[in-house]
């Protein structure tokens, strides 16, 4: 059986830095073609970045993908690196529609591509046909879909090539690869990290494999772009489900794998030849690279990189996506508010794993209702840590707000946070810093929070983040310390103490909210598995304390879509996942208004009776009193 050396380059792209990402390209094929690989595979749309939204819209941003490509496989030759094939995705375009109208068809017919280079040139395209439409995917907004399977051959195997969704739905061209009777079905993608989707990945990619009767080479990239985190977890996997190697979870690097294939049989043209065919209704277009095998050489075995715990991978997630979204968008450092708690304790101890702890910068803004223990955690946290820190008290500013705003209750609650927010804000045009959001999702879920107060920033880490994750990421992180030898970064203190949001004397998070174990229970049942009131009753929750977290969910909506973005980690993250209108009358639990009042007398002179004042929409008000804000009610109708 011939064989084959493959390297799939697991790496980290920017979107939109063609030039940086032509560079990287060239970068890992040299580190490859050392390592004597005759293939080197790079992931879904490697030179423009993965996901481009509404760039690849933009005709000069597909010219310039185009143009990037071409200049590409010329550079790759000039550089001696012409004999090793190298497949790398890119943004295209559809030349034979690109000029035709049609409404609901993205204009100028972009296309999600990838591309074989050898010997200087372009020698095969293929775009992705099955575009996903669903959660945080909306490719049918931006691509036109691809009409053909790909097939090369290259030193007497045959590679059949498939992109990202194309392997997760059935049919399409990807269905034909066995009767194409390709050896190899190698699948480069853009695929984000949420919980447990590695398992997920493998079972398809097994799957596949088996349906095509071909081994199955899969090539994710690594890093994070806004709020999609990819993990990498690139892998080989044999048609009976061996997995042959796997590639370390959110690590750049190169798989690299020998590969004994079936001999490629199907006719194909000469030497650098192509050739179209049918098959069960799709089109097939083959290229030859080189048909001779490769001498026999004593194959390497693939490496099997251990799995991640869960903990670890979240956390890993985390870390990944603060990183880059800070360097990617120009900022080296990164400023929050320390308030003693676990939320932003297990924030600052993500931000100084990506950053490292000259570049976070922590801030306790004590109030008068502060504790003495908040204050000592915080500076406990910075002492473990070692990242910068600076106290400065905000009494005064709130007082000099108080004098003129006579504000009391509720707004005088939130004007501590939003003092807090401007406290942090300004440190950030002054010093430049990223400020960063502590919220986690189930604050976020109910509206716990406060706009423009402790929901500043430019980036929120635990976006989305449940509450009793948060501690539990908390513990794991403290334990993965000790068991390295190092001091734990978060204060015993944070983890245990009751949360509290301390804008008021004696106040806890439990005056207002269900115990978070339970809270969280019902809103992943709710928001993760789409339960209805009635679904989650029938569940055994109690019916009053449904009614209330669900309409405290309806409300905050108008909360969420102001808040910055985070890394996504779960199923359904708020942004991207899950769509609802801020403007809605709608309510999972409709509002019963209280019994109507006796009807009144009418007056002796016969004048109508009055007519008691309508009630405002009550979902409006009905929370008030659990969470830190609500928009103010409508007008009586």
């Amino acid at each position: 059986m011939p064989q084959i050396r493959i390297a799939l380059a697991q790496v980290n792209p920017t979107v939109g830095a063609l030039e940086a990402n032509s560079d990287l390209v060239v970068r890992m094929t040299k580190h490859a073609a050392g390592q004597h690989a005759h293939l080197v595979a790079f992931p879904e749309m490697m030179l423009t970045g993965y996901p481009v939204e509404d760039l690849a819209l933009r005709a000069s941003f597909v010219d310039a993908s185009r143009a990037a490509l071409e200049k590409l496989a010329v550079r790759l030759d000039a550089e001696g690196l012409g004999a090793t094939a190298v497949v790398v995705g890119y943004l295209g375009r559809d030349d034979a529609t690109a000029r035709q109208y049609q409404l609901g068809r993205p204009k100028g017919s972009p296309q999600n591509a990838v591309a074989v280079l050898y010997g200087g040139r372009v020698v095969a395209r293929q775009a992705k046909h099955h575009l996903p439409n669903y959660g945080v995917f909306d490719e049918f907004r931006y691509f036109v879909p691809g009409d053909h399977l790909g097939v090369f051959r290259l030193h007497g195997i045959d590679v059949a090539l498939a992109v990202c969704e194309d392997i997760w739905q059935d049919g399409g061209p990807v269905s034909v690869a066995r009767e194409a009777r390709a050896g190899l079905l190698l699948v480069v993608n853009g695929s984000p990290y949420e919980r447990n989707k590695d398992d997920t990945r493998l079972d398809l990619a097994r799957r596949r494999a088996a349906d095509a009767q071909a081994t199955l080479a899969y090539v994710n990239m690594v890093g994070g772009q806004d709020e999609l985190v990819f993990d990498g977890d690139s892998l080989v996997v044999r048609p009976d489900g061996e997995v042959l190697a796997r590639a370390p979870q959110f690590e750049e690097g190169c798989l690299v794998v020998d590969l004994q294939l079936p001999d490629a049989v199907a006719p194909a043209p000469g030497p650098w030849g192509m050739a179209q065919e049918r098959i069960a209704g799709f089109a097939v277009h083959r290229t030859t690279l080189t048909t001779a095998p490769l001498p026999a050489y004593t194959p390497d075995p693939g490496a099997l990189a251990p799995r991640l715990s869960d903990h670890a991978e979240v956390y890993a997630a985390l870390v990944t996506g603060l990183r880059d979204y800070v360097r990617k968008n120009g900022f080296t450092s990164v400023v929050l508010g320390l308030s003693g708690g676990i939320d932003s304790a297990l924030v600052a101890a993500v931000a100084v794993d990506a950053l490292g702890a000259e570049n976070v910068y922590g801030v306790s803004m004590p109030s008068s209702y502060s504790s003495e223990h908040s204050k000592s955690d915080a500076q406990d946290l910075a002492d473990r840590t070692k990242l910068n820190f600076r106290t400065i008290p905000i009494a005064p500013m709130v007082r000099a707000f108080l004098d003129n705003l006579e504000l009391t209750g509720l707004a005088e609650e939130n004007l501590q946070a939003r003092v807090r927010g401007m406290t942090l804000m300004g440190l950030s045009n002054q010093e430049g810093h990223l400020v960063l959001a502590t919220g986690n999702k189930t604050e976020l879920a109910v509206g716990y929070s406060t706009i423009y107060g402790d929901a500043v920033g430019g980036y929120a880490p635990i976006k989305d983040v449940p509450k009793t994750l948060t501690w539990e990421l908390a513990r794991w992180r403290n334990a993965a310390a000790a068991e390295r030898g190092e001091t734990p970064p978060i204060p015993q203190g944070s983890i245990d103490k009751p949360p509290s949001a301390e804008l008021r004397p004696g106040q806890l998070d439990s005056d207002s909210l269900p115990d978070y174990p339970l809270l969280d229970d019902i809103l992943y049942r709710h928001l993760e598995q789409d339960l209805a009131a009635t679904e989650l009753q029938a569940a055994g929750f109690d019916a009053d304390l449904v009614a209330k977290v669900l309409r405290m969910v309806d409300t905050a909506e108008y909360k969420r879509r102001q808040y910055p973005p985070g890394p996504k980690i779960t199923i359904r993250n708020f942004g991207r996942d899950r769509r609802v209108p801020i403007t809605s009358a709608w309510r999972e639990v409709p509002h019963t208004p209280p019994a109507p009042a006796a009807a009144p007398v009418a007056e002796p002179s016969g004048a109508p009776a009055a007519v008691p004042a309508a009630e405002p929409q009550a979902d409006a008000v009905v929370d008030q009193e659990q969470r830190r804000e609500l928009p103010p009610p409508p007008p009586p109708s």
